[in-house]
């Protein structure tokens, strides 16, 4: 169980030593976790408590909020990723603009040393921290020494001719290279949500469908995807095909994101969904009529199972919905 602090008050006295790294981790893709096993491995190593400082809400809505990039993930995903990785504590730091005015001394002793008790401090070569990102991990390394604690640096992961970057991953995603995404992330890209009412008119013409409304705000690009759906309540899942996009056919003009299961629902509605984005099949279209949308729906679902059935064959199953 990964404890939780949103505040400094709330860590508790003598909290520590830690095993800590520090940063937005937004998306925890590949890069992201090489550090979170740095971390881990070297607390189980030295007894110490394997633990990580993020930020909410995201630095950059504080100091530029017009340059402030659209989330991979919501705070709660971010968290459930640590916890999966293997870290047993967080502190979810309000950034605000009085954080933002601290020097790096200042934001290492009070914060990492004092409050959190790090023995030893994982970042990337590129972290910056303190009052207009004056720190790099120089001054982290020279305040390690002052202040007791080690400083590891971690190299930055390349994948598929690249660098692995929040950036890199929210920009294949919004153009649809969800497969793509997903070998950076080391997992499908995720959409979770409220399940909610949609128009009924896909229940009576079409297929039936399950209506989500993301928390997150990163979304793919228009189109019918491959996906894993999965009761966020209950862990229920189903192989799935998603429509990303405006019903055109339907006169539509509001994106609405539709899931279609592959098997049966057996039991209650799912309040809350997680759905795992596999694989691009098509873009989004306008048909002639419902019935011509419903049989391209089945050729979607067909061409789903096809799919699935290649990939149950070379992973476990619980490999294939996470």
């Amino acid at each position: 169980m990964l404890a939780t602090f949103r505040r400094i008050e709330d860590v508790p006295p003598g909290f520590g030593p830690t095993a800590l790294t520090i940063g937005n981790f937004d998306g925890v893709h590949v890069g992201h976790a090489r550090i979170l096993r740095e971390v881990v491995e070297a607390a189980r190593q030295n007894g110490s408590t394997p633990a990580a400082l993020t930020f909410d809400p995201h630095p950059t809505r504080v100091l530029a909020p017009e340059r402030a990039p659209k989330l991979l993930t919501s705070l709660s995903q971010r968290l459930a990723l640590f916890e999966r990785a293997g870290l047993e504590a967080a502190l979810v730091l309000p950034f605000t603009p009085d954080v933002a005015r601290l020097s790096p001394e200042e934001f290492v002793r009070n914060i990492l040393v004092k409050a959190l008790g790090a023995r030893l401090v994982v970042v990337g070569g590129n972290f910056r921290f303190g009052h207009r990102q004056a720190g790099t991990v120089e001054t982290l390394e020279g305040l390690g020494r002052d202040l007791g604690f080690a400083v590891r640096i971690v190299a930055p992961v390349s994948c598929r001719g690249g660098l692995a970057s929040s950036s890199r991953v929210r920009h294949l995603i919004v153009e649809g290279g969800v497969a793509r995404a997903g070998r950076l992330l080391g997992r499908p890209f995720a959409l979770e949500g409220r399940v909610v009412s949609g128009h009924g008119i896909g229940s009576r013409q079409t297929v039936p469908t399950l209506n989500l409304a993301p928390d997150t705000e990163v979304i793919p690009a228009r189109g019918v995807y491959v996906t894993c759906a999965e009761d966020a309540d209950s862990a229920r899942r189903w192989p799935a095909v998603t429509n990303v996009g405006i019903r055109p056919t339907f006169g539509g003009t509001d994106l609405s994101i539709e899931t279609y299961l592959l098997r049966p629902l057996e039991g209650p509605d799912p309040v809350k969904l997680r759905l795992g984005f596999w694989r691009r099949l098509r873009d989004e279209k306008k048909f002639d009529s419902p019935e011509a949308l419903r049989r391209q729906i089945l050729h979607d679902v067909a061409r789903a199972e096809t799919f699935f059935r290649r990939l149950s064959a070379a992973h476990p199953v619980k490999e294939i919905v996470l």
